[in-house]
């Protein structure tokens, strides 16, 4: 019988106290993956999403909010701002693009972006990476729409189907409906107010049926989650409610000859300047930053500074959770201790007959360490997967709530390092029930029991 077997048994012989030791190693394990897991990957996604634009100009509160609403989708922006005022943000500096953006609608719960032809010429979704079509192509007039990847992954709508959209960001899954899901459903044009109202009285804009045009293919960003249509279709379809509250009561078609200034409206513009290099930084990008954050009426973002400063904020919660998580690794060191060392008492017979069998004091020093460490080892082990499942489950939040991608992975040589650690720790904590097994009285413990 090799020394592993007779580990192995031993560890059988005492199958609860094991487990449970192995569970707790594996818990301090797995938070320690998680955490590393996630902010590197966390943080890769949030930069990726942020495309080739220098500056995000909005009407929002802060600048994290308007990266956050205007990038990443988590929230309808709450102030627009005037055509005029992006009139006049163009001539302002020499911009190599200058995309204005309206997001307020959605389509079963996704966001709809109200943009130009311009986005898909010119901003680049990703640093270096085009906007490619699995389906289609961009939209060219008004009421066509472009879906990200997985909108029409989860919808099932494909190019020639015809949407309505919602007025407002609803949770429910049935915030807007295809032509045929709205004529299996009974919705009529009518004056029926539940009929022209979506899930919770989100007013549904029934007047005008946007053709889906495109498809895009997977960007690994928050826009795969998004749908894409025409800065002046979202202009007349809301024009439409105005003029029906005004007329208090319905109103021929919007088109573009009924709009008005107060129609006219954006939440954000993307802006990427003239750069020689293609830089990223172009030497006069902190002049043109200061410019515009003079205007009080504007917020002014640079997303690549904005995801840095909130993943410092998140780095330094991170690093409160690795302490949690290393306090918990070395008190289940402690618990491997505990456990051996309770144990000695019954096992001391067991240890005194391995001698008479010819084990040396030094064999049992070194099973005792052994054993430790195969519960180290198991732990950290068992850690690793449960820290890929549980990645692997917020990463699927993240995608769901941001649209981002994120791929849980960490590098080869630091779960080498992790396994190396827990398994030397074990074996440390190891040591005094291990003393105790080397000095095991021979004779003592093998007198006759009374």
């Amino acid at each position: 019988m090799n020394d592993f077997t007779i580990v192995l048994r031993s560890l059988r012989a005492r199958w609860f106290s094991t487990l449970t030791t192995i569970v707790t190693v594996a818990v301090a394990v797995a938070l320690i993956v998680v955490l590393l897991t996630l902010r590197n990957s966390g943080k890769a996604s949030f930069e990726r999403g942020a495309g080739d634009m220098h500056l995000l100009v909005s009407g929002e509160a802060s600048s994290t909010v308007a990266v956050l609403n205007n990038v990443f989708y988590a929230n309808p922006p709450r102030r627009p701002l005037p055509w005029s005022r992006f009139e006049q943000l163009q001539a302002q500096a020499p911009w190599e693009y200058a995309i204005p953006t309206a997001i307020g609608d959605s389509f079963r719960a996704f966001p709809v972006v109200a943009t130009t032809p311009e986005f898909f010429s010119a901003f680049k979704p990703a640093p270096g990476e085009t906007w490619r079509f699995a389906e289609g192509a961009a939209f060219t007039n008004d009421f066509e729409i472009v879906l990200g990847s997985a909108v029409a992954r989860r919808t099932g709508l494909k190019v020639g189907d015809t949407i309505y959209l919602t007025h407002g960001w609803s949770k429910a899954s049935q915030g807007a409906t295809t032509q045929g899901d709205a004529d299996r459903a009974g919705v009529t044009h009518d004056d029926d107010d539940e009929a022209s109202a979506g899930p919770g009285g989100t007013h549904v804009h029934r007047e005008f049926g946007y053709k889906v045009v495109g498809v895009l293919e997977p960007t690994l960003t928050s826009h795969d989650r998004a749908l894409f249509s025409s800065l002046q279709s979202s202009w007349l379809m809301h024009a439409q409610d105005r003029r029906e509250a005004d007329a208090k009561g319905e109103v021929a078609q919007s088109t573009p000859a009924d709009l008005i200034d107060d129609d006219k409206k954006i939440t954000a513009a993307l802006l990427r300047l003239i750069s020689r290099d293609a830089s990223d930084t172009p030497a006069n990008l902190p002049q043109v930053f200061d410019q515009l954050r003079r205007d009080g009426t504007l917020t002014v973002a640079s997303p690549s500074q904005e995801i840095k400063n909130l993943f410092e904020i998140i780095d330094q919660v991170n690093r409160v959770f690795l302490a949690i998580a290393i306090v918990v690794l070395v008190s289940s060191a402690i618990s491997i201790m505990l456990a051996l060392y309770n144990s000695m008492e019954q096992r001391r017979r067991q240890i005194a007959v391995l001698r008479v069998l010819g084990a040396s004091q030094g064999r049992i020093f070194n099973l005792t360490l052994v054993e430790c460490a195969v519960i180290g080892l198991f732990g950290a082990v068992l850690g690793i997967i449960l820290a890929y499942v549980g990645a692997g489950m917020a990463s699927g939040v993240l995608r769901q709530r941001f649209g981002l991608i994120i791929e849980p992975s960490i590098a080869p040589t630091v779960i080498v390092i992790l396994l190396a650690v827990t398994t030397v720790l074990a074996m440390l904590a190891g040591l005094v029930p291990a003393i105790m097994a080397y000095r095991t009285s021979v004779a003592r413990n093998l007198r006759p029991v009374a």
